[in-house]
């Protein structure tokens, strides 16, 4: 048995737990993830519910008092103190919400104060399980970030919430892409904040400009509980936030863009068959060459006229309208992928940005020097205490251990799973998958039972919604071209004979209720099998898959879900493009079922290399972060201690001594500070673009059998040495030759120049991959299962 005073520490200190012990032991010595046993947290279930009684008869006054009493103590929580918590949260929801937490819940909640990843099934209630187990690290005196997807889940679950902190005595904000910097500093003063994942890294950002320390807005770093963790921490993790200063507009290439519009494919370009990279043909270059007045493409004096070429031709060839992308209020906008959402203040890197606008004709938008950037797994990784909830985190398991040393938790439902997953139903070409699929829905829609189609792009549902209105079937569309109206569709998919054609569903974060808004009308969806589900093509990851099916089944609601898959489908072609041969019926389905092991296998192909994709970027960005963490050390004593002051009475002691009489020790610290810092901030972000030219030109080396990794750090390392010194010597100079005027020392008349403006986004990867990426991405697909 537990020690009452014992900490709850699952898998590390419990011997007691003897199978869960041992079963965490051989997982870690296979060095395989699985779930934390979670039997010290349901033997606490009983104690929590006998603490009902007690707490019902609590005034809110006194519900609040009690809650004050947990925070006399630190964490972790010990057991007799965990129960008490989660009993008054429970009374405190059921109040204030109307909603008393499942036993499930309550389960998830120790699993998030414990600090794991808590795997619970869509509509199993993770937004409040994620509440309480904030309120619980803040009434310990913990300062919680609250990492949501999105703007309108940080507001939403903030202001949903608020009752429930406001009597358990604790105070939550949120933060927004057009908050202010006053209600940025007042969000983070609270106990808690929500925020989107960029719009914490981007204040990180700016506070890493920042030149006096009034201007600091972000608060040390305590906990961050991440919600739809999987997506945020894998989906993301390669993406960088960046901070540009300096914006002009981009130059548009226009006449390359119509240039490349007049090649023919297949005669003078080809895609690779992965559909990531594009390259001009030997009649293609001939072509480029003659449109540009006889010009050599490979020995031009324009060093850039090539690039610019391939830029045009990635832009017309690989990126796709209502695919990759939108043309929305004459902006180009890019579609996250995994969420099937506009992304916004995402753009490509590299030109690829103007290359597409030119393509679509229209305006090149503002572009500028990097002064900072950072990744989101470096974001995250800067909490000393992470832990996150989602749908779909046991198939990452490795990932979420390898780089952030989280195990999930895998929390049963509150009710069993009922959901019946048909097999997949697979079909020769995409016409005649898409032909199978109408016919289905519209059988199914003559019973009144509610479908949700889930399809990868805008332009997929919106060709499915023409056929479906052209056979009488009307049906609600939900795409990256009207995401805003994303919580009334989705809140609605669960009415009766309702159709509803969606583009991803993670991350939405609104339940789907039988009946909708009508829960008269619950019991006649119940009759006819509650939501079917219907997936047009397997995604590449299986996680996205699951989230789609999630979306029926909830708390033990009936349900159904089937995808539709065919051999042509762009997963199956990239990833297990070996062909064989198959018998079909009349309609083109497949009725092998050894096909179905393919698409398996194709998708597990696809979800590898992004795995290597993350680990690829984890191992490039580790020296990085350690010279980030070198100059950011450095940088905040200049900000916050006066070091620039004090180097620079050493290094020009006269120039020191004669400012010192002549404005005070005042404005001496004032301009050595601004001197200071440009110098290492302008030293920074020459190193960064000097790596990421060496990252982007590395892959060549692999040509001659070296490591690129390797090489990128042989080259990155002694580019650094001397960093700090070399600042410090060029701050150095420019504070002898500055001059006074008007009783100040005139730091602007003597060099430093702040950018004018500067403004935030994210990079989206590259959708096209280097030579070295593709090289390696076909031999590794050769070790797929054998055709016939």
């Amino acid at each position: 048995m537990l020690a009452s005073g014992e900490p709850l520490r699952v898998g590390r200190r419990y011997s007691a737990v003897v199978f869960g012990r041992m079963a965490e032991s051989v997982r870690r010595i296979m060095g395989k993830p699985g779930s934390v046993a979670l039997q010290p947290y349901t033997k606490l279930l009983k104690s929590i519910e006998e603490r009902e009684e007690r707490l019902r008869e609590l005034s809110d006054a006194e519900i609040t008092a009690a809650a004050a009493e947990l925070g006399n103590a630190e964490l972790p929580y010990e057991r007799d103190d965990l129960a008490e918590l989660c009993a008054l949260g429970r009374e405190a929801a059921h109040r204030v919400l109307d909603e008393r937490p499942f036993d499930a819940q309550l389960i998830g909640v120790m699993a998030l104060l414990d600090g794991h990843v808590a795997e619970m099934a869509t509509g199993e209630g993770k937004t409040l399980a994620g509440a309480l187990a904030a309120a619980g690290f803040a009434l310990r005196g913990q300062r919680v970030h609250v990492l949501s997807v999105n703007d309108y889940l940080a507001q939403r679950d903030a202001e949903w919430m608020r009752p429930l902190y406001t009597l358990l005595g604790v105070e939550a904000g949120w933060i927004g892409q057009e908050s202010t910097t006053e209600q940025r500093r007042a969000a983070y003063a609270a106990d808690i904040t929500y925020a989107s994942v960029s719009e914490f890294g981007f204040d990180v950002l700016r506070d890493r400009l920042a030149t006096d320390k009034a201007d600091l807005v972000v608060p040390k770093p305590n906990i961050a509980l991440i919600d739809e963790a999987d997506s945020v921490l894998v989906d993301e993790a390669r993406v960088p936030l960046v901070l540009a200063g300096a914006a002009e507009a981009a130059e548009s290439d226009a006449a390359m863009a119509e240039l490349v519009r007049g090649l023919r494919p297949k005669i003078d370009y080809l895609v690779d068959d992965d559909g990531r990279n594009a390259h001009l043909t030997d009649a293609g270059i001939d072509a480029v060459e003659k449109a540009l007045d006889g010009v050599d493409l490979y020995s031009a004096d324009d060093t850039a006229l090539l690039p610019r070429v391939n830029l045009a031709l990635h832009a017309h060839a690989l990126l796709q309208r209502d695919v990759h992308y939108v043309v929305r209020d004459g902006q180009v906008r890019l579609i996250n992928e995994s969420r099937g959402r506009i992304a916004l203040l995402q753009r490509w890197p590299d030109g690829l940005q103007a290359a597409v606008e030119a393509k679509e004709h229209v305006a090149a938008s503002e572009t500028g020097e990097v002064l900072d950037s950072i990744t989101v797994q470096a974001l995250v990784l800067r909490y000393p205490t992470r832990c996150g909830m989602t749908g779909t985190a046991m198939a990452v398991a490795e990932q979420l251990r390898e780089f952030y040393e989280l195990e999930v938790a895998v929390v049963p439902p509150n009710k069993p799973n009922v959901r019946q997953d048909e097999p997949d139903r697979l079909y020769a070409t995409p016409e005649e998958k898409e032909d199978a699929l109408l016919e289905e829905v519209v059988s199914v829609h003559t019973e009144g039972r509610p479908v949700l189609i889930g399809t990868q792009d805008v332009a997929e549902s919106e060709r499915l919604a023409e056929r479906l209105a052209k056979s009488n079937l009307p049906c609600v569309v939900l795409n990256a071209k009207n995401d805003a109206d994303e919580a009334a569709v989705i809140a609605e998919a669960g009415t009766y004979a309702r159709v509803t054609v969606s583009t991803q569903m993670a991350g939405r974060g609104t339940d789907i209720r039988l009946g909708g808004s009508d829960m008269a009308d619950r019991d006649r969806v119940v009759e006819v099998g509650g939501l079917y589900v219907i997936g047009y093509g397997r995604y590449p990851s299986s996680r996205l898959d699951d989230q789609l099916r999630g979306r029926a089944g909830r708390q033990g609601d009936p349900g159904g879900s089937v995808f539709y898959v065919s051999v042509e489908d762009d997963l199956i072609a990239n990833n297990a493009p070996e062909t064989r041969g198959y018998d079909v019926t009349s309609d083109g389905a497949i009725t092998d079922p050894s096909w179905r092991s393919t698409v398996d296998h194709a998708q597990r192909v696809a979800e590898g290399q992004l795995l290597e994709l993350h680990r690829n970027t984890w191992r490039y960005n580790q020296l990085i972060d350690v010279q980030r963490g070198v100059v950011l050390e450095h940088r905040e004593a200049v900000l916050t201690d006066d070091l620039g002051k004090r180097q620079l009475a050493v290094d020009c002691p006269a120039t020191y001594e004669e400012f010192i009489d002549e404005v005070g020790e005042e404005e001496v610290a004032r301009a050595a500070r601004l001197i200071t810092l440009y110098h290492l901030d302008r030293g920074w972000t020459d190193h960064s673009e000097f790596l990421a030219d060496l990252r982007e030109g590395i892959h060549l080396r692999f040509l001659g059998r070296r490591n690129p990794l390797d090489e990128f750090n042989r080259d990155a390392v002694p580019a650094f040495k001397g960093f700090l010194d070399n600042a410090r010597s060029r701050a150095a100079q420019m504070f002898a030759d500055a001059k006074v005027a008007n009783g100040r020392i005139d730091v602007d008349a003597a060099g430093v120049k702040r950018p004018s403006a500067t403004w935030t986004y994210m990079v989206q990867e590259q959708p096209f991959s280097t030579e070295f990426e593709s090289m390696v991405g076909k031999l590794k697909n050769l070790g797929g299962p054998g055709r016939e």
